[in-house]
């Protein structure tokens, strides 16, 4: 009988590692590109998502389950120790003497990848909701997980996953409406787009559905 790719990966076999890297390794990528705002730490993101599954790999319990969830689960967490170590390093970086600043292209590049001004909204009013609220958003909309896999890569039940999706469609609309108000400025010139972030909003908003 051939064993589930799940009782290879748990028996330590590395190939089923290799085969789960295949599947998964571009949607860890672009949730944690999406997360971070940086290629280069999204490409360090999926590298840690990959380690700690192997390493984690014992804690697997038996079944035919996808390992999406699990692994997304694993994502997650990654994802939070690197932005609490970006969040330290930066205030290091503040107490630091002031030095030449340096320009930050990677927001730009990752507004080019997210198809420009469409989620330019949206990407500045993400950040303003909870914690919790952010992480189910992200699960659910940019990686496509459904109710029971979001939950099962959180740890929470599915209620408590629908109630923060929920919170955070409603809040994310209102706050990126707020920011396109914010950000207009009428008249608009020869070249300029107006309310090009109305569209990411509302597009988003019939996805979410």
């Amino acid at each position: 009988m051939e064993l589930s790719q799940r009782a290879r990966l748990c028996a330590g076999d590395r190939s089923a590692l290799g085969e789960l890297f295949d599947a998964h390794a571009q949607a860890v990528y672009a949730y944690a590109l999406r997360t971070l705002g940086d290629w280069a730490a999204a490409e360090d993101a999926v590298s840690l998502t990959f380690l700690e599954a192997w390493r984690l790999r014992g804690k697997l319990h038996e079944g035919d389950e996808s390992l999406r969830p699990w692994l997304f689960g694993i994502a997650t967490n990654v994802l939070r120790n690197t932005a609490r170590a970006t969040r330290r390093h930066q205030a290091a970086m503040a107490r630091l003497a002031e030095r030449e600043p340096v320009e930050d292209f990677a927001e730009g590049l990752v507004t080019r990848i997210d198809a420009g001004a469409e989620l330019a909204a949206v990407r500045r009013a993400l950040p303003r909701l909870r914690r919790s609220e952010r992480e189910v958003f992200r699960l659910c909309v940019w990686v496509g997980l459904d109710y029971a896999s979001a939950a099962e890569a959180l740890g929470v039940p599915v209620g408590t996953v629908r109630s923060r999706l929920s919170r955070a469609r409603t809040r994310l609309r209102a706050l990126a409406e707020k920011e396109l108000t914010n950000h207009r400025e009428p008249p608009a010139g020869p070249g300029q787009v107006r309310d090009g972030g109305l569209v990411a909003a509302r597009s988003m908003q019939g996805e979410n559905r």
